[in-house]
């Protein structure tokens, strides 16, 4: 496989060849695309380890109370939630909020490594800016999560197979193509619709400020990949297209039946008395393809928001539509626009930061970001 390269600010050079970045010439040869994301970044500036901005001191009851409302949490509105008296379902809500945030900060980990990976390969003076821009960003948002499960749980679990294979897969490919489209579109969309619900179904004040916080530099991640595919996936040939669509289409289904599956997570289960493979049974019979269609019509559904960055990035067909339309209605999601659901959250965060660092009231990177 090589690279799928239409536009010359995503020219690469194999990891090892530090020599190409010595090049003479190369220094003068900078896209002007990023410029402003780059600009824009010390406008959303925040740092996990000041309390100005975000205060981890901050307490929560986690053995008595719902860290989010227990009408988001999937198992219980199967046969597993009639199994479990009050105490049990808070108990089976926090643990499961503990899994989603410690497979989050697996996740930034995963971004943070590949965005300094990009930093190796890409030739051009700005796109390698820019990927060395985020990298010092999503370092922040290892540091944000990791306290936030400190403060809350003392520390993360284990990566989720899935998970845990896909972020592999990404960090250590040598394609800029598979980095962009796996990174930037599929799991930072599936980030972006997981702020946002977390955002909006939080109880715990800490909580919804960190996914705030976090979405806005995501917004931006989000509008490096947009940039790609506007310049890039135009100019493709049909096999390239193809091969493209069909890996996203390949990632989707591994993340939407894997990353909630009862069999990633057994110690939960395990946790409020109930017997794991019965749990998967129950989960499995209740989550009729009806329900997953019916979950994934909320607008911040995780799945819902990474179909709709593929789509709008034209890397959906009438090829693989019919995969992603037994789940989702695509013509309703197509004529939504190109707002996420996450850019209101993400815009409220920035004119935040944007008070609190001092800066002009005129600039609007939140619309930057969108558009």
């Amino acid at each position: 496989m090589e690279n799928i390269t239409k536009d010359p600010a995503y020219n690469a050079v194999d990891p090892t060849d530090f020599p190409a970045m010595l090049d003479a010439e190369r220094y003068g040869r900078r896209t002007g695309a990023f410029d402003r994301i780059i600009s824009a970044t010390h406008d959303h500036f925040w740092d996990p380890l000041d309390p100005k901005y975000i205060d981890f001191s901050q307490a929560f009851d986690v053995e008595n109370e719902y860290l989010i409302n227990p009408a988001a949490n999937t198992d219980l509105k199967t046969a597993i939630g009639e199994r479990l008296d009050e105490r049990q379902k808070i108990r089976l809500v926090n643990l499961d909020v503990w899994w989603s945030f410690s497979s989050i900060l697996h996740g930034e980990q995963g971004a943070l490594s590949l965005s300094a990976s990009l930093c190796h390969i890409l030739r051009d003076p700005g796109a390698q800016e820019y990927a060395a821009n985020q990298t010092r960003e999503e370092a922040r948002h290892v540091t944000a999560f990791a306290r936030y499960i400190q403060s809350r749980w003392g520390k993360p679990v284990r990566v989720g197979p899935s998970l845990g294979n896909l972020l592999e897969e990404l960090v250590a490919s040598p394609l800029v193509w598979k980095k962009l489209v796996g990174m930037q579109m599929l799991v930072e969309g599936l980030a972006m619709g997981a702020f946002a619900m977390f955002f909006r179904e939080a109880r715990d004040p800490l909580m919804r400020r960190v996914c705030q916080l976090v979405m806005t530099d995501e917004a931006f991640h989000h509008k490096f990949g947009k940039i790609w595919a506007e310049r890039t996936i135009p100019y493709i040939s049909p096999a390239e297209h193809e091969m493209i669509e069909d890996w996203a289409a390949q990632v989707f289904q591994i993340l939407l039946f894997n990353l909630g599956s009862p069999d990633q997570k057994p110690w939960i289960y395990e946790a409020v008395g109930l017997d794991p493979v019965w749990c998967q049974g129950a989960f499995m019979e209740g989550m009729t393809d009806a329900l997953i269609r019916e979950e994934l019509q909320d607008a911040s559904n995780i799945f819902r928001v990474l179909v709709k960055t593929l789509l709008k990035a034209g890397i959906i067909t009438d090829r693989t539509r019919g995969l992603y339309a037994a789940y989702i209605d695509m013509a309703e999601l197509y004529a939504e626009g190109d707002r996420m659901v996450g850019d209101e959250i993400a815009e409220e965060g920035i004119k935040y930061l944007l008070q609190l660092n001092g800066g002009k009231p005129g600039v609007t990177p939140a619309a930057l970001a969108a558009e």
